[in-house]
This record gives structure tokens, sequence and C-alpha cells, in this order.
């Protein structure tokens, strides 16, 4: 399909351009790594037709037109001479066959989040305002057994993240799915600074300073008041981009 094609497709275009610029702003951001991590987007429904980054392409290098549009049950995907990463496909694919509400997941190795995902204990305390964003609203995998290359694990992936949008990853980054690329992205923010504070919290070797239960959760439910905040955060860093590379909208 040719990129005049697709934009007679308003909706698919649209999706695909925010797909790409969430690309270009983990790259701004440094949450990327060399060609490897990968963000998918659904465009159907049941979010089983899906949108991903070509296998191996770097994050600064991603157009809206380089997206695959691919079907978490067609099995002949891996297959294809522009098959996507099998690492991306086992993981995107069955989050996206298993979870509607999963419409874009972002998964990286940020280097805040991965370092704590590398502790004993990954758990987000919550010690100010952003690490209680999170408080008892994360998956935690604590079962990495290697690179996932198969269905079974990204079967185990679905099943453990569930109904929550963020998954910290043992020995291994983040995940992270949302309806939305705006609010995926914005949940990815803030995780990764919620883990920046966190580790420099741990770094003075002093005691944290946790909050009591009925606070964390009082301060997590005060996020939901922000929630359209994820809209105009995502805008405004488009506008960013806009001023950097607009070519990631071509």
């Amino acid at each position: 399909m040719t990129v005049t094609q697709l934009k007679t497709k308003s909706s698919e275009w649209q999706a695909r351009v925010d797909l790409a610029a969430a690309f270009r702003l983990a790259e701004h951001f440094n949450w990327h790594e060399a060609v490897a991590n990968h963000f998918s987007l659904a465009v159907s429904p049941d979010s089983k037709r899906f949108l991903m980054n070509p296998r191996w392409r770097h994050f600064s290098r991603i157009k809206a037109s380089d997206l695959l549009l691919l079907d978490a049950d067609d099995t002949q995907t891996m297959e294809r001479p522009d098959a996507p990463d099998e690492t991306a496909w086992c993981i995107h694919g069955r989050i996206h066959a298993r979870l509607a509400h999963a419409r874009c997941v972002l998964h990286v190795h940020p280097p805040y989040a991965t370092a704590l995902a590398g502790l004993a204990d990954p758990e987000i305390k919550p010690i100010e305002q952003n690490t209680a964003r999170f408080y008892n609203r994360i998956a935690y995998d604590l079962g990495y057994e290697g690179m996932a290359t198969s269905e079974d694990e990204g079967e185990r992936l679905a099943r453990l993240l569930g109904n929550r949008k963020t998954m910290m990853l043992g020995n291994h980054g983040v995940l992270v799915a949302a309806a939305s690329v705006a609010e995926a992205f914005d949940e990815l923010y803030y995780l990764e600074r919620a883990c920046q504070t966190l580790v420099l919290a741990y770094s003075t070797g002093k005691p944290l300073n946790i909050m009591s239960d009925k606070v964390a959760e009082r301060t997590a439910r005060d996020w939901d008041l922000y929630a359209h905040s994820a809209f105009v955060h995502f805008e405004e860093m488009k506008k960013v981009l806009d001023r950097k590379d607009p070519s990631y909208a071509e």
C-alpha cells in the first residue's frame, strides 16, 4: 500500500503517525536500546490487527509509512520476508490476541526502570508523587528465563499483565499497555521518572521515607483526576518533534 493510499484511510494513518512519534520520543528520552525493543498499536476493534515496527530499524529512523500491519491470528507471519523481530511477535502478538484493552503496547529497556528490574525486589516504593502513581497498579514478572521466543512465553506475559497497564519485567525491562498511544507514552514517561527517583534515593544509602498505604492509594487515585493531561502531554511532545524532525509523520 502506498503512502497516498494510507492517507486516505485517515484513522489508520493517524494511528501510524502517533506510533511513529512514540518511537522518535523514546529515542529522544534515551529509552531505546540499539535496534532492539518494540512498540505496537491495535487498529481493529478486537486489537488483533496491529501496527508494529519493522525488524531491527532504529527508533530515530522510523516513519509512519514504515510500520508493519500484522494480524495476531496469522500463523504465517514469521515465514514472510518482512517478518518482525521474533521476540516482538511473541510478546506483542500474544498480548494483542488475548487482551483487547491493551491497544498500545510499549516495550523498552530504559536505564532506570531496567536497573530497578534487576534488583531482587523491583517493587516501585511510593516515596513521592510519581512513584505513588503506580502504587498497587503494577504487574511484576519475576519469571525471566531468557529471551521471549515462544508463543507460550507470550501467553504467560499476557496472563500476568491481565487488566493492568504496567508490568516490570524482572531481569529484563518494562512493558506498558494502554488504550491509546498518548496514554501509553505518558505512562511510560512517568514510570521511568519514578524509577529514576527511586534509584537515586536508593543510591544515597539512607532509609526510604515510604508513604503509608492510605496516602499512597489516595495519591494514586489523585492521578486519575489528571488523566486528560496524557493527551496534552503527547500533543506537546509531537510539537517538539515537529520542530526537531517532522519526518516521523511521513
